[in-house]
């Protein structure tokens, strides 16, 4: 886990120039020593440095880290209606928007994160980061209905992200169902929501989001499953995590908002347009183990899949199974 300190010096790296060790320790007030055994950690959490004598420190691959100004001017009046918190690392930004409920409103907040020790996705699962290399975030958004009206929102977020993916330049952004975002099979990110509030409403949804945007092989070899990163679709071409966090950010709100009045069913056409596995067949495995296989026909109104087994229809509510390539 990397300390405060590691982040400030990060951050004085993501220029992707030289620093000299001196340098670096008279803006945080350390030993030159101090600032190398920081910066050792920093590439034991899968950051690359290059060092040369007499020049200093660069950090390799650098991308801009977030920065709450650079987010709020992106975001132009949308802004306005949101509250925005950018934090260097939290256990998950789910779960701290979720405690942060418990005090008080937090409709409408946005929290990211640079790093997560404790990112969750779903069915429990571990989601690996990197600081500087990733997008971890969540938003809160309270709806006047209760957890039925809410079973599509997953899905609908998907739509959101590919939206606002798309408009950055990222192209080929697929979707798999539930809750991931996939390009050419390889995940590139997830979503979980979180809900709190009364059966029939009002609710609250905690959203989170993770995307790989630059992952280092360390990392990957962490991952069980094909993964990519923004970095790859975009071929080199350099990524502003900001300016993508804003765009984001601005499509959910609008979308959102849509989907507090007429919830999934508008958005059930485009989703199943972009679904990885339309009308192709799949497998699914049961939280008992078993598993299931037929073509996939699409989503209903609810957001739940529906399978053709042979002209039979199985339907599979969201969180119940996970769906695979046969």
């Amino acid at each position: 886990m990397l300390p405060p300190l590691g982040f400030t010096l990060l951050r004085a790296l993501s220029d992707g120039d030289f620093h000299s060790g001196e340098a670096l320790a008279a803006s945080v007030g350390l030993t030159r020593a101090r600032v190398s055994q920081v910066l050792r950690e920093a590439e034991m959490v899968g950051l690359k440095l290059e060092r040369i004598r007499g020049r200093g420190y660069r950090l390799l691959d650098a991308l801009p880290f977030l920065d709450r100004a650079a987010v709020v001017g992106k975001l132009g009046a949308v802004a306005a209606g949101l509250t925005i918190d950018i934090v260097d690392t939290v256990d998950s930004t789910n779960s701290e928007l979720l405690r942060r409920a418990t005090r008080g409103d937090v409709h409408r907040h946005l929290l990211a994160a640079e790093w997560q020790t404790a990112g969750r996705g779903r069915r429990g699962r571990a989601w690996t980061a990197v600081a500087g290399g990733s997008l971890t975030f969540s938003l809160g958004w309270r709806f006047e209905r209760g957890a039925g009206f809410l079973a599509g929102l997953s899905l609908a977020v998907g739509v959101a992200l590919a939206r606002a993916l798309e408009s950055a330049g990222f192209d080929g952004i697929a979707l798999k169902w539930p809750n991931d975002l996939v390009h050419r099979h390889c995940k590139l990110g997830g979503i979980l929501i979180e809900l709190t509030g009364d059966a029939l409403g009002p609710s609250l949804a905690v959203i989170g989001v993770g995307l790989n945007v630059r992952l280092p092989p360390a990392a990957r070899s962490e991952i069980a499953q094909a993964v990519t990163d923004l970095a790859a679709i975009a071929g080199g071409r350099r990524i502003d995590r900001n300016a993508v966090l804003a765009g984001i950010v601005t499509e959910l709100a609008t979308m959102l908002e849509g989907y507090a009045r007429d919830g999934f069913a508008p958005l059930r056409g485009e989703w199943q347009r972009r679904h990885a596995f339309q009308k192709k067949p799949v497998k699914i495995v049961l939280p008992d183990g078993d598993t299931a296989r037929g073509d996939v026909v699409g989503v209903d109104a609810d957001g739940a899949l529906v399978l053709d087994q042979g002209g039979r229809r199985l339907r599979f509510v969201t969180g119940e199974v996970s769906l695979r390539r046969p």
